[in-house]
């Protein structure tokens, strides 16, 4: 899975993710830091465990148009976030639950999320 950061060049919205049933361990702090650069800015690391962002919107039809995008971005992956909507604004956070951590899927998902704005 650690691909990217042995070949920087491999962007990761050109990445697909893969199926995870566990089994594979999670990421370090160091491989963390090598992929948090390929997003944009907003996204955060939740205590080395997920990672999160909040966009806003100018209404609610805005945000339920972007979070319905996304549904559709999570079922092609195979891989799903959580998606909080409050009104205008919608979080997003996102891990690999089958393995409890961050995986490289979680930050193609992210990647391919801010392509979506």
């Amino acid at each position: 899975m650690t691909d990217l950061i042995n070949n920087p060049s491999i962007s990761l919205r050109a990445r697909k993710c893969v199926p995870c049933e566990g089994g594979v361990p999670i990421l370090g702090e160091e491989e963390i830091k090598n992929y948090m650069p390929q997003l944009k800015e907003g996204w955060v690391v939740l205590a080395g465990q997920r990672i999160q962002k909040l966009f806003k919107f100018k209404d609610f039809k805005e945000a339920m148009v972007f979070v319905n995008k996304i549904a559709d971005l999570a079922e092609s992956e195979g891989h799903h976030p959580n998606i909080t909507i409050d009104y205008s604004k919608v979080n997003i956070v996102i891990w690999t639950h089958a393995i409890g951590g961050l995986s490289e899927n979680d930050f193609i998902l992210a990647a391919k999320i801010d392509k979506i704005i």
